[in-house]
Formats: structure tokens, C-alpha cells, sequence
């Protein structure tokens, strides 16, 4: 039997009937649509090779909180009277301004943040939107 993707139309996919949404079924290669076995190993492997807690907020606690004050400082200069927020019309130049703050890594910025959390926030900025831009493509070509 060759391989194929779950057809999200067809309602016998377990996972379009338990909340999974189409595009994360569509980037699942499933061989039986009736049980999905294949796409509940998928999930699961796919989980485990992304350990957010145990691979990331344990190795870097300090620093994601650091990251997570830069945030706050952020959104208090540009935005005081709204919710914490990522308003992405601010800037476009991440790496540019991540280098600049690279220069000076090691020392306290004038709002009293440090620029090495500057520098991380920057790259976790422009990291995702290179993720979001390669999801958007993958999705454009797959209709082209």
C-alpha cells in the first residue's frame, strides 16, 4: 500500500474529528485513514522532539524570565495603556538590531534591561517569523 495523506473532507480521519485543524493533518503522512495509527505515532514523536519544559525552561530559566521582562519593558515604552502584546508593525530589522544590541552584550540598557535579553528576544522574533514565512510557503506551494 503507497503512502498517502489523510483527506481532511473524509470524516472517518480521527484526527479532524478530535479538534486536530487541516493544515496540521495535511503536513501528517498517514497510510490508513480509518485508523490513523501512523498519525498517532507521528504526533506523539513529534511532541517528544520538541520538549518545551524539560529542553528549554529548565535549561534557561533565568534567562527566559529575563527574555519575558524584556517583553513587559517593551510593551511599557511602546504600548503602556494596552495588554502585553508583540506589535509586529514596530519593527522589521530584528537582526540588525539584535546586533546592535550584541555589541554591548554584557551591559544594562538605559531602561534597565539587559541588551543580551535584547539579543535573545530579537532572535526569537526573527525566528519566528521565519517559521511562520516557511509554514505560509510550504502551504502556498502545496496549492500551487
Amino acid at each position: 500500500m503507497g503512502v498517502k495523506r489523510p483527506n481532511p473532507t473524509d470524516r472517518q480521519c480521527h484526527l479532524l474529528t478530535n479538534g486536530f485543524n487541516e493544515d496540521f493533518i495535511n503536513s501528517i503522512v498517514c497510510c490508513d485513514i480509518i485508523t490513523c495509527n501512523i498519525c498517532i505515532s507521528n504526533i506523539v514523536m513529534s511532541r517528544k522532539q520538541k520538549p518545551v519544559f524539560s529542553g528549554v525552561l529548565k535549561y534557561f530559566p533565568d534567562a527566559i524570565m529575563e527574555v519575558a521582562r524584556c517583553s513587559w519593558a517593551g510593551n511599557q515604552q511602546h504600548h503602556p495603556d494596552k495588554p502585553l502584546h508583540w506589535d509586529r508593525n514596530k519593527s522589521f530589522d530584528h537582526l540588525d538590531a539584535l546586533a546592535r544590541h550584541l555589541i554591548q552584550a554584557g551591559e544594562i540598557d538605559d531602561d534597565g534591561v539587559r541588551h543580551s535579553a535584547k539579543v535573545a528576544w530579537r532572535a526569537l522574533a526573527n525566528l519566528q517569523l521565519e517559521l511562520e514565512k516557511a509554514e505560509q510557503d510550504a502551504i502556498t506551494s502545496t496549492k500551487a
